[in-house]
């Protein structure tokens, strides 16, 4: 009777149950550095109370869990077969963001939609990132062993990558590169023919060049930061060779890094403790961009391991969830959102060690903000249901009412 309780008690978070614990306790700890870094927010920039953020923060994480939790009551393929529709409603809104599109907190990029009649304010590219993988997670599965025709790939896979890129690269270089890049690692794990893959890399390295190219030279593409990507990547390569670079330029450009890594020193190996960082009120973005600056330097190195181990399991219970799952279309979805977490995760770290240049991509799960929160914990409820149904396909069997084929073409 005891175990039967204790099985019931975890019902509630059904699917991978390491998976949600580790879920749970990096949404628990995020509250600390925010609550701690959103100080800046409130002297520095001027906008609400740090009680108002974090309480904001400990919304969209209790709202986030739900979404996560409410994810598992629909079934996984039927999110794949509603991905065409989906991508073309978020496509349409990409459109509508470069007409009508948002800044907030004093950012330079309009990349925010408004809700009409309300205050609320969301990030189109994140929904259309996901939407974009979920749709080409979708179409590699469906007839898996047939040869497609060369227009087939054009219309319904390169067209599609390069249509949201473009749409996305002109306020988000960053997730626009990311998007490209996840991309080309799902037609490769989705097994498409290698020399399609080759052809589209091709492609779209002509595809970013000529972006670049054109928003250099020409007014064809205005409101474009292109400017603000090359200065970035000026500044981080002679921020690697700073004897040849006037010492005040360099000082100016490179502000936001120099005090990332003042943090990071400043933690040491038991870090701060909890909320008394020293420079959360000078370096910019210390809420959102450069939080994990902010972990190192309150919990110190031995908080960083902390925090990197928590998602090293994580990307682990996905890839023996992608592992275990019987059906292409479960398993390549599920390896598909763990990379793209991956690479947020990566790429946030990377910026703030100073290993690759600034390029504004949140800590997934930890970072102030309610778009990205909310797709990552999206993300994660499709994870956890694709896991729950591991269980149901290895009780009912592959027999002829389900077999393996008959599963990829739910998709």
């Amino acid at each position: 009777m005891e175990n039967q309780t204790t099985e019931n008690k975890f019902e509630y978070l059904k699917g991978d149950k390491v998976l949600w614990m580790v879920i749970i306790v990096i949404s628990v700890f995020s509250i600390f550095p925010v609550y701690s870094a959103s100080s800046n927010l409130q002297y520095i920039v001027n906008n609400g109370t740090t009680t108002g953020h974090v309480l904001k923060h400990m919304a969209f994480v209790i709202v986030g869990l739900i979404i996560m939790r409410g994810v598992g009551f629909i079934k996984y393929e039927y999110i794949g077969k509603l991905s065409s529709l989906f991508l073309g409603f978020t496509i349409f809104l990409l459109i509508l963001t470069l007409f009508t599109g948002q800044t907030i907190d004093g950012a330079s990029a309009s990349r925010w939609l408004k809700i009409p009649g309300t205050p609320i304010s969301f990030q189109p590219s994140s929904f259309a990132y996901l939407t974009l993988i979920i749709y080409l997670c979708r179409y590699l599965t469906k007839k898996i062993k047939r040869e497609r025709v060369p227009i087939e790939n054009i219309l319904y896979i390169f067209g599609p990558i390069l249509l949201v890129f473009i749409l996305v690269a002109k306020d988000n270089g960053s997730t626009a590169l990311m998007i490209l890049i996840v991309s080309i690692a799902v037609l490769i794990i989705g097994q498409l023919n290698w020399r399609y893959v080759a052809g589209f890399i091709s492609t779209a390295l002509i595809a970013v060049v000529l972006f670049i190219t054109i928003a250099l030279n020409t007014n064809l593409i205005g409101g474009n930061r292109v400017h603000t990507w090359m200065s970035r990547v000026e500044t981080f390569t002679n921020s690697k060779k700073s004897a040849d670079v006037d010492d005040e330029v360099m000082k100016a450009k490179n502000y936001q890094m120099m005090q990332a890594k003042a943090a990071i020193v400043h933690g040491g190996i038991t870090g701060m403790g909890p909320g008394k960082s020293a420079l959360k009120q000078t370096l910019p973005q210390s809420v959102s961009d450069f939080i994990f600056a902010i972990v190192v330097e309150e919990y110190g190195l031995i908080g960083a391991i902390f925090l990197i181990a928590l998602y090293l399991i994580m990307i682990i219970r996905i890839v023996i969830i992608a592992s275990k799952m019987p059906a292409f279309f479960g398993s390549l979805l599920v390896l598909a959102i763990g990379i793209m977490i991956f690479v947020q995760v990566a790429v946030n770290i990377a910026v703030a060690i100073n290993l690759i240049p600034v390029t504004g991509q949140p800590l997934a799960l930890i970072s102030y903000g309610g778009t990205s929160m909310l797709v990552t914990y999206f993300q994660l409820g499709i994870i956890l249901n694709v896991s729950s149904r591991i269980q149901i396909y290895d009780e009912e069997g592959m027999g002829k009412k389900q077999n393996i084929e008959e599963i990829n073409d739910i998709a």
